[in-house]
């Protein structure tokens, strides 16, 4: 069976490994953008909407309500590397034992129903560049461009920078959305490169923080204010997805708006309510959801937040 390194060695600083490329965005950048999603995340959060992009290798996914059954199909067993990484199952269809499983992706091919899918597909910056540069006309029309997210798209530095850069030197706009857990130095050639950047806030009390992410906040808020400091002009985003029970509070709401309004240059503050829409994801990767039972905010929580973070968070005059 072909080992199963978290670091897989097909993989090389020339290439990425991405889950998923989404076109015609309307929310994530000016303009019709294109999302290239990179795997990877130093972040464990609860929320999470894309658990297909938290670890940093390929990833079998199994859809239950596609399989055809072993009786009627059963090619995946006989495709599988691992004799015990695919077995029958007793409701007839079949189990992943992802400790055995290689993700290595030949059941897929050998999938007629789609039921098995793998996330994550290594690529050039040419061959992601080729896939953005089909819609370049509506870029064009809208001001749009590429958007790199994740996962944490940064933690796949080399790529990420030399894909950005790329993309601007063909006079494509970007813009890169970032958890901001990394080294410095990274995200400080990022941010050379990107023409937007949506920074995650998601706390200003580091042990909570901690205890939903899986990571204190300092490392994010050093990097957050020494971006300010070094890029006073570059347009800055700060998301802050709104978790009932986490942060939900205004106090919680305006610790942050008044931490921003002490920065330098303008930042807007974008709230986002938690959405459980990752939650089928979850299943077909072989993880439980941890926020099953967990309702969003209501749309008059979600107004009174942004009515907290909008009265500290405004644009401020011009000096000039």
């Amino acid at each position: 069976m072909t080992p199963k390194p978290e670091n897989n060695p097909a993989h090389s600083d020339d290439r990425g490994l991405v889950f998923n490329i989404q076109k015609f965005s309307l929310h994530d950048g000016a303009g019709i953008r294109t999302l290239i999603f990179l795997k990877g995340c130093p972040l464990k959060c609860g929320w999470c909407a894309n658990p297909e992009g938290q670890s940093r290798r390929p990833e079998l996914a199994f859809n239950l309500e596609r399989c055809i059954g072993v009786d009627e199909c059963g090619l995946c067993l006989r495709a599988c590397c691992g004799p015990e990484a695919i077995t029958p199952s007793a409701d007839g269809k079949i189990a992943i034992d992802r400790k055995q499983c290689s993700d290595c992706g030949d059941c897929v091919e050998a999938c007629p129903s789609r039921a098995l899918g793998l996330f994550g597909k290594y690529m050039t910056v040419g061959d992601a560049l080729k896939i953005v540069e089909e819609d370049s006309a509506f870029y064009a029309r809208s001001g749009g461009g590429l958007t790199l997210s994740g996962g944490e798209p940064l933690m796949q530095a080399r790529f990420a920078i030399d894909l950005l850069k790329t993309a601007r030197d063909r006079g494509i706009d970007t813009a890169i959305e970032t958890t901001g857990h990394c080294a410095w130095d990274t995200l400080e050639a990022a941010c050379r490169n990107a023409n937007r950047v949506f920074y995650d806030v998601k706390s200003l009390d580091s042990e909570r923080h901690r205890q939903e992410t899986g990571v204190d906040n300092r490392l994010i808020l050093e990097n957050l204010e020494r971006l300010r400091r070094h890029f006073p002009e570059l347009t800055v985003t700060v998301r802050t997805p709104i978790v009932p029970g986490f942060n939900d509070s205004p106090e919680d709401v305006e610790a942050i708006a008044r931490y921003l309004q002490r920065l330098p240059g303008d930042i807007e503050h974008e709230l986002l309510p938690y959405h459980g829409f990752g939650e089928s994801k979850y299943s077909q990767l072989g993880m439980s959801y941890p926020l099953k039972d967990l309702d969003p905010p209501s749309e008059q929580r979600m107004a009174a937040l942004r009515g907290v973070s909008g009265s500290l968070c405004e644009p401020r005059p011009s000096r000039s």
